[in-house]
């Protein structure tokens, strides 16, 4: 699987056990009645993501697959367990978030979410942006893994009935991961999840880095 014709790729082995045990420690650090199994902008919450996310070794790895130097944009550590075992139907990433609202030409709709602006961009900015989902524990089937559409990258911004369409015109693929591997993919790849039927934990850490220039007057949030 590559991904300039299937829109993602696994790398087996690819971040130290060492590394995953340092961010396994800290996230169970944290106090109980944290919301552990979503824990948004966690490299300004956990040392241990910060240093990972922005370590050459997943920087030079992004710079490769976008046209310039790689910004973090976006971290999330997600963790599937018994008590949250959720469902994500086929979807498309394809919102940013940015410092403040700007009316642009081909942007929108906007939304305020957590106090933060999100916005649909143009599709040149989803395609100068990469997902890094880097996993600390095994995933497949049993616990709810990534599941994606191939090659659906490459069909653009789809409405809800196209991405149901093509869901149904394709093929599956089941990411199944070993602790350690490095899922990547482009945003608007069309991808899911299902519940765990044997759920146990299934943490990752998801990372977007973009290469994009924004317009003038908007930052990333």
């Amino acid at each position: 699987m590559s991904i300039e014709k299937n829109g993602f790729e696994i790398h087996s082995s690819f971040v130290s056990n060492d590394s995953i045990n340092d961010i396994i420690t800290e996230i169970e650090s944290l106090d109980s009645d944290y919301p552990k199994h979503g824990v948004r902008n966690a490299e300004k919450k956990l040392i241990s993501v910060k240093k990972l996310v922005e370590s050459d070794l997943l920087l030079e790895k992004a710079k490769s697959y976008l046209s310039g130097n790689p910004e973090v944009v976006r971290v999330i550590v997600f963790d599937k367990t018994s008590d949250k075992n959720w469902l994500v139907t086929w979807h498309q990433d394809k919102t940013i978030s940015v410092n403040n609202k700007k009316e642009i030409d081909g942007w929108g709709p906007w939304t305020l979410k957590d106090g933060v602006h999100h916005v649909q961009p143009e599709l040149n900015v989803l395609e100068d942006m990469v997902t890094f989902r880097i996993h600390l524990d095994d995933a497949n089937e049993s616990n709810g893994c990534l599941k994606v559409i191939p090659n659906s990258h490459s069909l653009g911004i789809l409405s809800k009935n196209e991405q149901d369409r093509v869901v149904a015109q394709s093929t599956e693929y089941i990411c199944s991961v070993k602790s350690g591997d490095l899922l990547v993919m482009r945003p608007h790849l069309l991808h899911s999840s299902s519940k765990g039927n044997k759920p146990s934990h299934r943490r990752i850490v998801h990372v977007e880095y973009s290469s994009f220039q924004l317009p003038m007057g908007l930052a990333w949030a």
